[in-house]
């Protein structure tokens, strides 16, 4: 998978396409562990800073959301004017310092505002490794390579609530964010040290107010970036709502809190062979082709699977093979309308992603909670606001491009 682009010179050593790769995807993954390994310790942590209201535990996981989306404007600007390099390594260092607050937090309020900073932090991570796949790839050969960063992304579902149950079993959930801090350490170390410089010099951009607004504007014009990004921007309220009900769901609907492990492997498993698989048909049918198809796959499988819990045929086994193949169908949509959105934004990534980031992630963490906190003891509100997500995402693809539905890009 060759570069596209050449990095800048004098940058010290150059990592291959593969280690680019992986060190990208364990940047994100810095966010799905953060989100995914406090599941199995709601229960606990609300029992240890007295949370009265089960539904109240859901801002633990949502409250890093909110503050993931808060920052992200920041961050994109001073990529563009500073480097990715250095931005990133700032970030990155802030996030563990929040991490380790957290694990010392003597109430919920602290722990909830530690979880905002954790995010707002972590933003940096979202914002530079879509911005530096841009840099480095073009067309096809960037969805490819979103897809395999995006599939390192979905494998960490699999793990993280098991290492946070591991955890768990050896010491107390403050633990969990001693080694969210220990991971952050790491990829900090690994990123100085072997990344590269990906900031074009024709494209470093000033801080200047009006330069960012005019990049944030033109991001916000075209047709293609504005309506993918609300395309995504309700894919993930649907992903946000499934990650801050699913332990409420297992425990609470499905009698059954020893499987929530197990639940979480079997639904993110699909999503990340599904993203390894989009990673290879992407260049044959191309990535409007295969995301319009995840798209329209997203929609029936939620729509099937709320007619089945209507009709009041929901078994646990029944709800994760649909959940699971609602979520394989949401790997191939994701990455490929990401990579949509950016395709034309090369001279203003950093802004772009930025732009792009505050409203995908704020929206979909708000979306997601409300969703969440319609929790009634059943799954319906949870698979109502699933089937309304993958549709209205669906209306936006086919508003955005009417006459490209399912097209294959040309060689």
């Amino acid at each position: 998978m060759p570069f596209t682009n050449n990095v800048m010179p004098g940058t010290g050593p150059r990592p291959g396409s593969r280690e680019i790769v992986a060190m990208l995807a364990g940047l994100m993954a810095l966010n799905a562990f953060a989100i995914d390994a406090m599941i199995p310790a709601l229960p606990a942590i609300g029992t240890s800073l007295n949370v009265a209201s089960d539904n109240d535990r859901q801002l633990v996981v949502v409250a890093y959301m909110f503050g993931f989306g808060s920052t992200q404007l920041l961050w994109g600007p001073l990529a563009d004017r500073f480097g990715r390099k250095p931005v990133l390594g700032i970030g990155i260092s802030l996030y563990v310092g929040f991490a380790f607050l957290c694990a010392f937090a003597w109430s919920f309020p602290l722990l909830i505002a530690g979880r905002i900073a954790m995010g707002a932090s972590a933003a940096v991570t979202r914002v530079l490794v879509v911005t530096m796949v841009r840099d480095l790839f073009d067309g096809e050969a960037m969805a490819r390579t979103m897809s395999l960063v995006f599939m390192v992304f979905m494998l960490v579902p699999v793990l993280a609530p098991s290492v946070g149950q591991g955890i768990l079993l050896v010491g107390p959930w403050r633990a969990i964010f001693g080694v969210l801090g220990a991971y952050g350490v790491l990829m900090a170390l690994w990123s100085w040290r072997r990344l590269p410089e990906t900031l074009h010099p024709e494209f470093r951009r000033s801080l200047k107010l009006g330069e960012i607004s005019r990049a944030m504007g033109a991001t916000l014009r075209d047709r293609q970036s504005l309506g993918y990004t609300i395309a995504l921007t309700v894919i993930f309220g649907a992903l946000t709502a499934y990650i801050a009900s699913i332990q409420q769901i297992i425990f609470d609907v499905f009698k059954a809190p020893g499987a929530i492990g197990m639940v979480f492997a079997a639904v993110a498993a699909p999503m990340a062979l599904t993203s390894w698989l989009n990673s290879r048909v992407v260049g044959t049918y191309g990535m409007r082709r295969v995301g319009h198809a995840g798209s329209i796959a997203f929609a029936a499988i939620t729509l099937l699977h709320l007619a089945v819990a209507l009709a009041g045929l929901e078994s646990l086994i029944l709800f994760v093979i649909l959940q699971g193949l609602a979520m394989a169908a949401f790997a191939f949509t994701s990455s490929n309308l990401s990579t949509l959105a950016m395709e034309h934004m090369g001279p203003i990534a950093g802004t772009a992603s930025s732009v792009q980031g505050v409203i995908g992630t704020i929206g979909g963490a708000a979306i997601g909670l409300g969703i969440g906190r319609a929790f009634d003891g059943t799954a319906l509100p949870f698979l109502i606001g699933m089937a309304a997500c993958a549709s209205l995402a669906l209306l936006a693809v086919g508003v955005t491009e009417p006459k490209r539905l399912l097209e294959r890009l040309p060689k």
